[in-house]
């Protein structure tokens, strides 16, 4: 495996197997060098999303890289979402035209919705998320999106949609040790939708659990190297994030080296160290 490795999503199109994400980086400058940064240390897929305030920087470092490298547009991969306040038809078609605008670019690979509809907020929260996936299969129908997805979906969210004409390709929810969110992955796995695992470190606090710290040591890596591939052992997309050129490069080296199923399942079985990871129904 490396950086350009591809995963296989249900509609035949690929994506690489590890994406430089950019919650929460909000600062221009910071936005636009921290993926310029992540680009020219190989990364070929960026996350970003409307919510996160950044998709005009995003689009600017993607857009100056090829520029600079000679690259082709269709050697990187961009991911955008939708967020929760703009749920429904009309409203998710009119955020992705504003999210075309900042970001800059012809076409977007992948279009996620961001946050489900729940029953804590929405009676009818069902429909309500069926009409924003109709909203979301007539983009993809457009060709102005490769492929189209959620995000913080669990799994009777994604069951809602799973008599659509076209089921979700992908699903980005938060999978960090101990907060492994089993359920809804086994269930995504079995029905061809590609898992994604945003604040695989989890929010930090993993970096410090005494077991990952040595697994770090016995295999001479990082512990974020440790997390990083135990997701990509379990055929889940991690989505770290970095402003830092040295973590940026260190999370990308992950793959000169393998976890045993034994220490696998050490990994696996870790309680929540820390502040564990929150449902979208609360």
């Amino acid at each position: 495996m490396s950086l350009s490795t591809q995963f296989k999503l249900n509609n035949g199109t690929s994506i690489p197997c590890l994406g430089f994400g950019t919650y929460k980086i909000k600062d221009p400058n910071e936005a636009y060098q921290s993926v310029k940064t992540a680009l020219e240390l190989g990364y070929i897929h960026i996350d970003t999303a409307a919510f996160y305030e950044n998709e005009k920087y995003v689009g600017n470092a993607v857009k100056d890289y090829i520029q600079a490298s000679g690259c082709k547009r269709e050697d990187l991969f961009v991911t955008s979402k939708v967020w929760k306040t703009e749920a429904g038809y009309d409203k998710t078609l009119r955020a992705f035209e504003k999210t075309m605008d900042e970001i800059g670019l012809d076409y977007l690979d992948l279009y996620l919705v961001h946050w489900p509809s729940s029953y804590a907020f929405d009676d009818d929260w069902e429909n309500t998320n069926r009409s924003t996936w109709k909203a979301m299969m007539e983009i993809y129908k457009s060709g102005r999106v490769k492929s189209i997805g959620v995000s913080n979906f669990l799994t009777h969210h994604l069951n809602a949609l799973m008599d659509s004409e076209i089921i979700p390709a992908v699903d980005q929810i938060e999978i960090n040790p101990g907060f492994m969110q089993a359920d809804t992955v086994k269930f995504c796995q079995d029905n061809g939708i590609l898992v994604e695992a945003w604040s695989p470190l989890g929010r930090g606090r993993s970096l410090e659990h005494p077991v990952l710290v040595e697994l770090a040591g016995k295999y001479g890596k990082s512990t974020a190297q440790i997390i990083l591939r135990w997701d990509l052992q379990h055929d889940i997309l991690p989505l770290p994030k970095s402003v830092h050129e040295d973590r940026i490069k260190s999370n990308s080296e992950i793959f000169d080296f393998e976890l045993s199923n034994e220490d696998m399942a050490k990994i696996d079985a870790l309680e929540p160290y820390g502040n564990s990871g929150h449902s979208p129904d609360e």
